[in-house]
C-alpha cells in the first residue's frame, strides 16, 4: 500500500504531465515511426524491435508503460533521453551494441521494474546509470563481455529480486558490489571464468533462493563461502572442475536442490549431507567417483532423487536409513554386485529403481517396496529369479531384466505383479518363459534368448500390443501370417540381437520410451480386437505354416531332389566304376556330377522337413532353423552350388587348351595337372562357403545362410555374384571362341562341331538360369520392391539347383557313350565280357573311347586330334600292335547323327 505522501506525489506528477502534454498538443495515442503500439487503458506498450534502428525514436508517449527496443543498432544512449517516461515498467535493450551507458540514461524512470540489457557490448556493469531505480526488480546482464562489476554498481538497487551476470568475462564473485542486495532472490553467475568461491562471498543475501555457478572453472570453494544465506533452495554447481566434495554445503539448512553432477570429484565422504535435511534432489552423476561413504546418504527424510549415474568405482550399496520419502534411485555403471535385503525397509516410498550397468549377481525380496513403479535392472549378472523376488508389487508397470545371464525363471516369478505392463528379458539364456500372472502385459521383449524355442500361448497374453520374440515363428500365435514382409525390409532373428547389443549408452533411445509411455496411459479404452506389433515377422522365408508355400514349388523340388539324385549317381557310377580310361574330362565330369548330388540332397532335406511338419512349421521351425542339421544343409548347398560353377570353369578352359594343343601337337593336359585344378575348385568353394557361417549371417528356414541388412554381408553377396558372372564370362568366351573356329573350317570332325553348336545352346540356358539369382542379388543390395519375397523363394528353392538336376540328366539321355560306359560296367560285373582285357585295350586306343570323355551336358567336348589319341599314340610306339589288332575306330558307331558346320 502506498504511503499518503508518495500517492499524493503521483497524483501531482501525472496532472503536471496532463498539462504539459495539453500545452504540447500531443496525444495519448501517438506512436513513432515503424513501431507497433498497443493501448493498455490509459497507458501504452511499444514495440520497436528489430527494425535497425541507429538512434531511439521520437515521439514516444509519456504514458509508456512497455518498450522494447532489442535486436537494433544501438550503440549509444544519450543522457535524459528517456526521462520525460515516468510510467515506463519494462524497458528492453537486448541485442543492441551498446559499449556504454551514461550517467543519467536512465534519469526519471521512477516506475522502471525490468531492464535488459544482455546481449550488448558491456565491459563493465553500468553503475551510475543504475543509480536511483529503486524499483528495479529485474536487470539482465547476461551474454556482455562484463569482466568488472565495481563496488557501489548496484547502490540504490534496493528492491532488485533477480540478476542475470552469466556468460561474461568475470574471473571472480564480486561480493563487495553484492552486498547491498538484500532483496536479491535469484541470481546467475554461470558460464564465466570464476576459479574460487571464497569465504562469506554472499554473507548479505539472505534472501536468495536460487544461485546458479555452473560452467565455471571453479575448482575450489571456501569452507564458509556460502554463509548467510539463510533462505537458499538451489544450488547449481554443475560443469566446473571441483575436485573434493563441496563441504561448504553444510550450512545451507534450507537447500532443497543440489546439482555438482560433471565435475572431478573421486569422493564423497561419510555423513556427507549433514546440515541440509531438507534436500529433495541430488545429481551428481558424471564424476569420477571412487568412494562413497555408506553414511552419506543418511538422514535425509525430503530427499525425492538420488542419481549416481557413471560413478564407476561404487562397490556397495548406499545406507539410505532415515531417507524414508526417497522416490527415484538411480546408480548406474557403478560394481555393485548386490542388494541389502533391508532396501525395501529403508525405501518405502520408492517408485523408480535404476541399478542397470552392474555386477548384480543375486535379488533379494523386494515385495516390501509397495510403492515402486518402475525396475531397471539390465546390463547386471543376474542368473536366476526366486518366486518371492517380485512378489506382491502390485504398483509395478515396467521391469527390465535385459542384458543378464538369467537361465532360470520360477513359475511363479511375476505371479502376483497384477500392474506388469513391460518386461523385458532380452539377451538372456533362458530355455523357458513362465505366463503365469502376465495377462496384463502389452509390452513383451524375449529376443536374444537363442535357447528359447518353445511357442508362447496366445491366450496367456490377452492384451498384448508390442512383442520382440527370439524366433519369427514364435510370432505366428499372434499376428495374421497373411501379411508377409519384404525379405530386406525385415529384420532377422539375430538382427534383433544385434540392435540390442548396440545399446551400450545408459540413456539410449529414452525418448522414444516415453513417447511409447505416453501413447500407452493415453488408451483408456480397452479394445476388443487390437493389432499385436511381434518383431521379427513370419514371412516366406520364416513360415507359420508351410516350408513350402505352394504344391506347385513342393512338388518342384521333389521332382528336381529325384532326379538330381539319381542321375547323378548314374552317372558318377558310369565314369568312376567304369573299365574305360579315366580322362581329365571324365574326371570334371565326374566331379561336376558329386558336387551336384550334394545340391539335390540339399532339396530333397527340405523336402523332407516340408513332409514331416506339414501344416505346423511353426511348432518346429525354430528349432530346426538353430540346429546344426540346418546349418550343415545350407553349408553343403552353398558349397555345391560354388564349387560347381569353378569346375565347369576349369572344365572349360580344359577343353579349350586340349584342343589348341592338340594342333599344335604340343602335348595334353595331363591327369595330374586336372586333380590339381579340382582340387584348386574345391577348397575355393570350400573358402567362399565358409565366410557367411563365419559371420554373423541369419539363417532362414530354407537353410540358405544369404545375409540381409549388414554392409558386411551385401558385400559378401555383391563379392559372390560378380565372382560367379566372371566364371560365366570365361565359360562363354571360351566356347565363342571355339565355336567361331568351327565356322572357319578349322576342325575336321564333323562330329565335334555338332557337339559344340549343341553345347553353344545349353550354356546359353545355364546363363539364362543365372540371371534371375544375380537380378534378386542386385534386388536385396538396392532394396528395390518390384520383387515380392514369395518370387524370391522360388526362385531359391527351384531355379538355384535346377542345373544340378538339368546337366546330369542331359548327359544320361543325349550323351552316347553313357550307355556304353553302362554296358561296360555291366559286363564287367557280371563276368561276362567276349572279348579279354586286349580288347579293353583296343577301346581305349580308339578315338571312341575319347568320345566317352566328353559330357555335353557340362559343355565338355573334344576337338580335333583328342588326348586320348595322343595318349594311345604314344602308348602304342611303346608298345607296337600285332597284325591282327588294328584300332577299331569304326567298331562303335554314336547312335546321333553327324551335323555338318555347315
Amino acid at each position: 500500500m502506498l504511503h499518503p505522501r508518495k500517492l499524493f506525489t503521483t497524483l501531482l506528477l501525472v496532472v503536471a504531465e496532463c498539462g504539459a502534454i495539453s500545452q504540447m498538443g500531443a496525444s495519448v495515442g501517438d506512436c513513432p515511426s515503424r513501431c507497433h503500439c498497443e493501448e493498455d487503458g490509459m497507458l501504452q506498450r511499444v514495440d520497436c524491435s528489430d527494425l535497425g534502428l541507429t538512434e531511439l525514436p521520437a515521439n514516444l508517449s509519456v504514458f509508456t508503460s512497455y518498450l522494447d527496443l532489442s535486436m537494433n543498432n544501438l550503440t549509444l544512449l544519450p543522457s535524459s533521453a528517456l526521462s520525460n517516461l515516468h510510467f515506463l515498467e519494462e524497458l528492453r535493450l537486448a541485442g543492441n551494441d551498446l559499449t556504454h551507458i551514461p550517467k543519467g540514461a536512465f534519469s526519471g524512470l521512477f516506475n522502471l521494474k525490468v531492464l535488459m540489457l544482455q546481449n550488448n557490448q558491456l565491459r563493465q556493469v553500468p553503475g551510475d546509470a543504475l543509480q536511483n531505480l529503486r524499483n528495479l526488480q529485474s536487470l539482465r546482464l547476461d551474454a556482455n563481455h562484463i569482466s568488472s562489476v565495481p563496488r557501489g554498481c548496484f547502490d540504490g538497487l534496493l528492491s532488485l529480486r533477480h540478476l542475470w551476470l552469466d556468460d561474461n568475462a568475470l574471473t571472480e564473485v564480486p561480493d563487495d558490489a553484492l552486498r547491498v542486495l538484500s532483496s536479491l532472490q535469484a541470481m546467475t553467475l554461470a558460464l564465466n571464468r570464476i576459479a574460487h568461491v571464497p569465504d562469506r562471498a554472499f554473507a548479505n543475501l539472505s534472501s536468495l533462493v536460487v544461485l546458479h555457478l555452473n560452467n565455471n572453472r571453479i575448482h575450489s570453494l571456501g569452507t564458509q563461502c556460502f554463509e548467510g544465506l539463510q533462505n537458499l533452495e538451489t544450488l547449481d554447481l554443475n560443469y566446473n572442475n571441483l575436485e573434493e566434495f563441496p563441504i561448504a554445503i553444510r550450512s545451507l539448512s534450507t537447500l532443497k536442490e543440489l546439482g555438482f553432477h560433471s565435475n572431478n570429484i573421486q569422493s564423497i565422504p561419510e555423513h556427507a549431507f549433514t546440515g541440509n535435511p531438507s534436500l529433495l534432489t541430488i545429481f551428481f552423476y558424471d564424476n569420477p567417483i571412487q568412494f562413497v561413504g555408506r553414511s552419506a546418504f543418511q538422514h535425509l527424510p525430503e530427499l525425492r532423487t538420488l542419481s549416481l549415474n557413471g560413478a564407476a568405482e561404487i562397490t556397495e550399496f548406499p545406507d539410505l536409513t532415515g531417507t524414508k520419502s526417497l522416490e527415484s534411485l538411480t546408480i548406474t555403471g557403478a560394481q555393485i554386485t548386490s542388494l541389502p535385503s533391508t532396501v525395501c525397509d529403508q525405501l518405502p516410498n520408492l517408485q523408480v529403481l535404476d541399478l542397470s550397468y552392474n555386477l548384480i549377481q543375486s535379488l533379494p525380496s523386494l515385495s516390501g517396496c509397495q510403492k515402486i513403479q518402475k525396475i531397471d535392472l539390465h546390463h547386471n549378472e543376474i542368473e536366476e529369479v526366486q518366486s518371492g523376488t517380485f512378489q506382491g508389487l502390485a504398483s509395478l508397470r515396467t521391469l527390465d531384466l535385459a542384458w543378464n545371464k538369467l537361465f532360470s525363471l520360477d513359475p511363479l516369478s511375476f505371479s502376483g505383479l497384477p500392474g506388469l505392463i513391460k518386461l523385458d528379458l532380452t539377451s538372456n539364456r533362458l530355455s523357458s518363459m513362465p505366463v503365469s500372472g502376465l495377462h496384463g502385459l502389452t509390452h513383451l521383449k524375449l529376443a536374444g534368448n537363442e535357447n528359447l524355442r518353445d511357442l508362447l500361448p496366445a491366450e496367456s497374453f490377452p492384451k498384448l500390443r508390442v512383442m520382440e520374440l527370439p524366433y519369427a515363428f514364435q510370432c505366428c500365435a499372434f499376428v495374421s501370417c497373411e501379411k508377409h514382409s519384404s525379405p530386406w525390409d525385415r529384420d532377422d532373428n539375430n538382427n534383433g540381437k544385434n540392435d540390442f547389443g548396440r545399446r551400450e549408452a545408459i540413456l539410449s533411445n529414452q525418448e522414444d520410451h516415453e513417447l511409447e509411455d505416453f501413447l500407452l496411459d493415453s488408451d483408456d479404452e480397452p479394445k476388443s480386437h487390437h493389432t499385436v506389433q511381434c518383431s521379427p515377422a513370419p514371412g516366406p522365408f520364416r513360415p507359420c505354416h508351410h516350408l513350402f508355400g505352394s504344391w506347385l514349388i513342393r512338388g518342384g523340388v521333389w521332382v528336381i531332389a529325384t532326379l538330381s539324385l539319381i542321375c547323378n549317381t548314374l552317372v558318377m557310377v558310369s565314369i568312376f566304376l567304369s573299365p574305360s580310361f579315366l580322362s581329365p574330362a571324365k574326371l570334371l565330369i565326374g566331379l561336376l556330377a558329386l558336387v551336384n548330388s550334394l545340391m539335390g540332397l540339399w532339396s530333397a532335406t527340405l523336402a523332407t522337413v516340408d513332409a514331416l511338419t506339414f501344416g505346423s512349421f511353426a511348432r518346429y521351425g525354430a528349432r530346426w532353423e538353430s540346429s546344426a542339421g540346418c546349418k550343415l544343409t545350407g553349408f553343403v548347398s552353398v558349397f555345391a552350388s560354388e564349387t560347381s560353377i569353378f569346375l565347369l570353369t576349369v572344365a572349360a578352359l580344359e577343353r579349350g587348351l586340349s584342343v589348341r594343343r592338340g594342333k599344335a601337337a604340343e602335348g595334353k593336359t595331363s591327369a595330374g595337372t586336372a586333380r590339381l585344378a579340382a582340387a584348386l575348385c574345391f577348397l575355393l568353394g570350400l573358402a567362399v562357403t565358409l565366410l557367411p557361417l563365419l559371420g554373423d549371417y541369419g539363417v532362414s528356414s530354407i537353410c540358405l545362410p544369404v545375409p540381409y541388412g549388414e554392409p558386411s554381408s551385401l558385400g559378401f553377396m555383391v563379392a559372390l555374384v560378380l565372382v560367379n558372372s566372371l566364371c560365366y564370362l570365361i565359360m562363354t568366351v571360351s566356347y565363342t571362341r571355339l565355336y567361331c573356329s568351327l565356322e572357319k573350317g578349322e576342325p575336321d570332325n564333323l562330329w565335334d562341331c555338332s557337339m559344340i553348336r549343341h553345347v553353344a545352346w545349353l550354356l546359353f540356358a545355364n546363363c539364362l538360369l543365372y540371371f534371375p539369382v544375380a537380378f534378386l542379388s542386385f534386388s536385396s543390395l538396392l532394396r528395390l520392391p518390384s520383387v515380392g519375397p514369395e518370387v524370391v523363394k522360388s526362385v531359391l528353392l527351384v531355379v538355384v539347383p535346377l542345373p544340378a538336376c538339368l546337366n546330369p540328366l542331359l548327359y544320361v539321355l543325349f550323351n552316347p557313350h553313357f550307355k556304353e560306359d553302362l554296358g561296360l560296367l555291366r559286363k564287367r560285373t557280371l563276368g561276362s565280357l567276349h572279348r579279354p582285357r586286349r580288347l579293353s585295350l583296343a577301346s581305349l586306343d580308339s578315338e571312341d573311347a575319347e568320345k566317352q570323355s566328353c559330357d555335353s551336358t557340362q559343355a565338355l567336348v573334344t576337338f580335333g586330334t583328342s588326348e586320348e589319341e595322343e595318349e594311345s599314340g604314344g602308348k602304342g610306339a611303346e608298345q607296337p600292335r600285332g597284325a591282327g589288332q588294328q584300332p577299331s575306330t569304326e567298331a562303335h558307331h554314336p547312335p546321333v547323327p553327324f551335323i555338318p558346320c555347315r
